[in-house]
C-alpha cells in the first residue's frame, strides 16, 4: 500500500477548532489501520509542545517520538477543511497528517515543500478538485526521482 493512498485523503471537511481538526487527523489514521488510538492521542500531545503549522495555509500533525510504537505502518493522509481552522492565529485549509517510525514519509514532505514553494500549486493544494489531484501534486517529485 502508497503511503499517500486516495482511502486516506479526505476533501470538504470541518472542524470546530485545531483540537477537532487534530481528532479527525488522527481518525483517519487509525480508519486506513496505519496507527492505534493511542497515537491519535498523541497528536494532540504534540500540538501542545510545538505547533506543526507550517505556512501556507497547512499543518503536519505527528505523535510524539514516544508515540511512534503505536503506528502499524508508514501512512500519510491528507485531510482538507475549505472554512478553515484556527490554528493558533494561523489560518489551516489543509492537514497533512504523518504516521511513520522512518523516513518513508520524507518523499511525501519533500513534494509537499516544493508544492508550497509555488504559489498556484499551493492554492490547488489547499482546494483540490480531486483525491487523485491530491495525490499527483504530492507524488510527482518522488516519482521523477524513482
Amino acid at each position: 500500500m502508497a503511503i499517500l493512498d486516495a482511502q486516506a485523503i479526505r476533501l470538504g471537511l470541518v472542524a470546530k477548532d485545531k483540537a477537532d481538526a487534530l481528532r479527525q487527523c488522527g481518525e483517519v489514521l487509525v480508519d486506513i489501520g496505519a496507527a492505534t488510538p493511542e497515537y491519535a492521542a498523541a497528536m494532540l500531545e504534540r500540538e501542545e509542545s510545538v505547533s506543526t503549522y507550517v505556512g501556507e495555509g497547512v499543518a503536519i500533525p505527528h505523535g510524539t517520538n514516544e508515540s511512534r510504537v503505536h503506528i502499524e505502518r508508514a501512512a500519510i493522509a491528507f485531510l482538507q477543511f475549505p472554512d478553515g481552522v484556527d490554528w493558533d492565529g494561523n489560518d489551516v485549509r489543509v492537514c497533512v497528517a504523518i504516521a511513520s517510525r522512518s523516513e518513508d514519509h520524507i518523499g511525501i514532505l519533500s513534494s509537499l515543500a516544493e508544492v508550497l514553494m509555488d504559489p498556484e500549486s499551493a492554492a490547488t493544494l489547499r482546494a483540490p478538485g480531486s483525491a487523485q489531484e491530491v495525490i499527483d501534486l504530492l507524488t510527482t517529485t518522488e516519482e521523477e526521482v524513482s
